[in-house]
């Protein structure tokens, strides 16, 4: 935890180098990282687990560089950020999320808590990215970043949601290609028309997806408990 302190703080001084990075965004991205230690700390004690393993160190490197993102989307609602390098410290946190799973799968060290905290940060990026872009194409960019949380604010009362889902390469592949799909619509690459239509076509592969699961959770819907151990709470539905 010291050392990913450390990591977000010297990646902060870079962007400020590079990209003029603001207090603004210095905050933001303290903030994440204070509140995102803090709740990874107590899972940490609640699974028992003294330290990290290897691919949880790649997840927290990634977690790093979301608290990059974070802090140049917020400075941009101030003043113009460089795009290539928003978009290339995004690109990074993107292709890292290809390694954390195989290392952990390699090294025989996958565990819930591990695979808790690589949806979290997943999520985190995704409602970030959609932030920025919601700004140039308007709020309904917000629904891709914001569907997940609507999911989980749902199963506080809807306790069937919180329900383990099958495996689905389906609902993987749908959630790795949001990340994507929003980073290539933020590089400028694409004309307008173009960053709408491919951002329109990942919400709606995303919305199918949902409503697939959602209606597969309300068919079997099973008495689950008003309170889950700290691995189910926050059923990570889409990775």
């Amino acid at each position: 935890m010291t050392a990913g302190a450390a990591a977000q703080v010297i990646l902060l001084t870079g962007l400020t180098l590079v990209a003029g990075l603001g207090l603004a965004g210095w905050l933001a991205a303290l903030l994440f990282a204070g509140a995102g230690g803090a709740m990874l700390i107590g899972g940490l004690r609640r699974s028992g687990a003294v330290d990290f393993g290897p691919a949880d160190r790649v997840t927290l490197a990634r977690a790093v560089l979301v608290g990059g993102v974070t802090a140049l989307v917020v400075d941009s609602l101030q003043q113009p950020v460089p795009v290539p390098v928003l978009v290339g410290v995004a690109a990074v946190a993107l292709s890292l999320d290809a390694v954390d799973g195989r290392v952990a799968r390699r090294t025989g060290t996958c565990s819930p808590l591990g695979a808790r905290f690589d949806m979290e940060v997943d999520a985190f990026l995704i409602l970030v990215l959609s932030a920025y872009l919601a700004t140039s194409l308007g709020a309904w960019v917000l629904v891709i970043g914001g569907m997940r949380y609507a999911f989980v604010a749902a199963s506080w009362n809807l306790t069937w949601l919180r329900a383990p889902l099958p495996p689905s390469l389906v609902r993987k592949t749908v959630a790795a290609t949001q990340g994507i799909a929003l980073t290539v619509a933020a590089s400028g690459l694409l004309p307008a028309l173009g960053a709408i239509v491919l951002t329109a076509l990942a919400l709606a592969a995303l919305v199918w997806s949902f409503s697939t699961d959602v209606l597969w959770l309300f068919r079997h819907r099973i008495t689950v408990p008003a309170r889950l151990p700290s691995t189910w709470t926050l059923q990570p539905a889409h990775r």
